[in-house]
């Protein structure tokens, strides 16, 4: 799915031969699992008709069952990182684009979030983010979380990436995330607290820039 993403903007403007819609229906009839309707998913995402045929085609290239379990994720995402360990990410990742918590990624839930992380507003992204740091869903980020999350990122990136990256490094970044997210210091950030301290600082949206590129 990694290359469905990367190859986004590129396919988008190329032209290609037209379709009636007998055939993509065909198509979405041969997987085990079988999307809304694309005028439904248009409605529902800032994709045309035609990106979300696109988008579709690649997803099922890379999912012919129509459907994405984690194995194969992190599987697909490791391909993309061969200089370090993607596992981790890849996990908290695929929790976050599985929407329904049932251990799988449908096409619906792959392309809502993309169209979130591509085309949605700040505050958009921002609470995908949010949704994203807060590993056991209660609605708060705290710093174990958060060190999770960039230790898993920095694992991913690998040594050739950080090669004289300290050990506490992770401990560090978090620490001076909190120190500006925190606003009423009770040792947890809410999505309020997350996305004014996001705006307001050009600082903390550089560092996020960082998440952004390895989605």
């Amino acid at each position: 799915m990694g290359a469905v993403v990367a190859s986004l903007s590129m396919q988008t403007k190329q032209r290609r031969p037209s379709r009636d819609k007998a055939e993509d229906e065909l198509e979405m009839t041969v997987v085990c699992h079988r999307p809304e309707g694309l005028e439904q998913l248009e409605a529902q995402t800032k994709f045309t008709k035609r990106e979300l045929q696109i988008l579709y085609r690649g997803f099922k290239n890379e999912c012919p069952s129509g459907l994405v379990n984690e194995d194969t994720f992190k599987q697909i995402y490791a391909q993309f990182f061969p200089h370090g360990d993607a596992s981790t990410y890849a996990h908290y990742l695929f929790n976050a684009f599985d929407s329904g918590q049932n251990g799988s990624v449908k096409f619906e839930d792959f392309v809502m979030a993309l169209s979130i992380l591509l085309r949605g507003s700040i505050r958009e992204k921002l609470r995908w983010t949010f949704n994203l740091y807060d590993l056991n869903k209660d609605g708060y980020i705290n710093k174990e979380e958060m060190t999770d999350i960039v230790r898993a990122i920095y694992d991913m990136m690998g040594k050739y990436t950080y090669p004289v990256l300290r050990d506490e490094a992770p401990r560090q970044h978090v620490d001076a995330f909190f120190q500006k997210m925190d606003k009423n210091k009770d040792g947890v950030v809410t999505l309020d607290e997350f996305i004014a301290s996001c705006q307001e600082d050009d600082n903390i949206m550089q560092s996020l820039q960082l998440f952004e590129n390895v989605i």
